[in-house]
């Protein structure tokens, strides 16, 4: 099944058109609102693609922790 998403919101001009293997490939600096140096703090965490980003089990751990709060409250 065929799935069309809009992410021209949430990416650098530079990604809109890439397919989603070029995003998750990409910098987290493709990602509206990050910079080269967010690049730089990330890398120092070996985060060095948006994938990388996405699958940081710290990362993973804080959102499930916050959605958990969510629906407590």
């Amino acid at each position: 099944m065929a799935v069309n998403v809009v992410l021209d919101k949430v990416l650098d001009k530079a990604y809109e058109d890439k397919t989603l293997d070029e995003i998750l490939s990409a910098p987290p600096s493709a990602l509206a609102g990050l910079t080269e140096e967010h690049d730089k703090v990330l890398a120092a965490l070996k985060i060095k693609t948006i994938a990388d980003l996405g699958k940081n089990k710290y990362f993973q751990l804080a959102s499930t922790l916050v959605e958990l709060a969510d629906k407590e409250g």
